[in-house]
């Protein structure tokens, strides 16, 4: 077979390897091709329709025939579109396996990129049962009067059920009032958040269309209040869960000097606070930084760039927690903060193979991981969260 196949191109059958990073499983070909096949389960035995073929190394493709299913397989899917839009990739497996199976890629990321042998564990958020209705936020494409989401690797319109997507919170209101919403404005996209209070924020734009321009978040006793459209963990007990391995890892002690570095609206500079530590946060957005002041205001918050405000700062701190963007951290800040000889660090990571790369750098500078708390807040797709405490080596 040649790179130049039609993408409509059946192969197989195929058996499944183990899942990537990316919820893919890996397969190949007779002739040895690597194919990243979606919605499949390590084990089967699959047809695989090829979606992308343009690469020399490996292709993409998408399950097209299950010839021997997985025990783990989930015959009744629990949406009509899933698989054509690019949201939840794992639901055709049952909950349990799912969370396996991403406590295995962990693994798999931290042994290859870090050369650590670690024992993952991916736990729910506590009261998670079912791993449905926990999306708080939305942002749907309109169309037709009709609400919807972008298709996989594209920017296509895929219409949600009629009845609604069965990821997201029942607290967000009716997707035909969002899309009348949309029209009104002469938009095609609408974002929508709803808080603890199940009080509704929908913006068009930065425009606020209907519902209150701020929410509050109950975290433990605290209270957080952030702008609709700002960022803020979408399943309603991530927050908490991700705050309290953050002062499980550390063990704040009063006084204690802590840093918190990537700290949006201030949700771990809270949790330390609260512990009796004083907290120093940055953030490269002043609009979150604003928030932060007010949700924390026993803490100092400054606006601007990790990397060039850190290495000006005291040179020795007990506590950091380290909460950086998808693509991590990087050398600069890993060796910034490990010049001030910190007695431990959580790095919160949403992206595995980041925090691989970055616990190498902390290893260079003379720090290990003591522990991984892994997080199933995203049910359903291969995205998992993970809080790690680095202590010095």
């Amino acid at each position: 077979m040649s790179s130049s196949e039609a993408p409509s191109t059946v192969v197989g059958p195929l058996r499944l390897g183990a899942l990537a990073h990316g919820g893919s499983c890996v397969a190949r070909t007779e002739d040895g091709r690597v194919v990243f096949v979606r919605h499949g389960i390590p084990g089967e035995v699959v047809r695989v329709r090829l979606a992308d073929t343009t690469r020399a190394a490996w292709w993409l493709g998408e399950v097209d025939e299950v010839v021997e299913a997985s025990p783990d397989r989930i015959i009744a899917p629990v949406c009509p579109v899933a698989g054509r839009c690019g949201g939840c990739d794992l639901s055709h497996v049952a909950l349990a396996r799912q969370r396996a199976l991403k406590a295995e890629v962990v693994h798999d990321v931290l042994r290859r990129f870090a050369g650590l042998d670690v024992r993952v564990e991916v736990a729910p958020v506590p009261g998670e049962t079912t791993g449905l209705h926990w999306r708080t936020r939305q942002r749907y494409l309109v169309a037709d009067g009709r609400c919807g989401l972008r298709a996989w690797r594209s920017h296509g319109f895929v219409a949600t059920p009629e009845d609604g997507c069965p990821l997201a919170s029942p607290w967000l209101p009716a997707q035909s009032r969002l899309a009348d919403l949309a029209a009104r404005h002469g938009a095609d996209e609408i974002a929508v958040a709803v808080d603890d209070e199940h009080r509704v924020s929908a913006w068009v734009g930065r425009t606020l269309v209907e519902g209150s321009p701020t929410l509050r978040q109950r975290v433990g006793a605290a209270v957080f209040t952030v702008p609709g459209d700002g960022f803020w963990q979408v399943h309603p007990g991530a927050a908490t869960a991700l705050a309290q391995a953050v002062v499980t890892a550390l063990e704040p002690r009063d006084g204690e000097a802590a840093w918190d570095l990537y700290c949006g609206v201030g949700l771990f500079a809270g949790a330390l606070a609260q512990c009796g530590a004083t907290v120093h946060g940055v953030e490269i957005s002043p609009r979150a930084v604003r928030w932060a002041r007010r949700n924390v205001p026993s803490a100092r918050f400054f606006a601007g760039n990790v990397e060039r405000l850190v290495p000006g700062w005291p040179r020795r701190v007990g506590l950091v927690v380290l909460d950086p963007p998808r693509r991590g951290a990087g050398r600069a800040v890993v060796e910034a903060v490990a010049a001030r000889a910190p007695r431990a660090v959580a790095y919160v990571a949403c992206d595995p193979a980041a925090l691989a790369r970055d616990l190498a750098y902390f290893a260079g500078r003379g720090y290990r991981l003591d522990g991984l708390a892994a997080i199933d807040v995203f049910p359903q797709t291969h995205h998992v969260e993970a809080v790690a405490r680095i202590v010095p080596a």
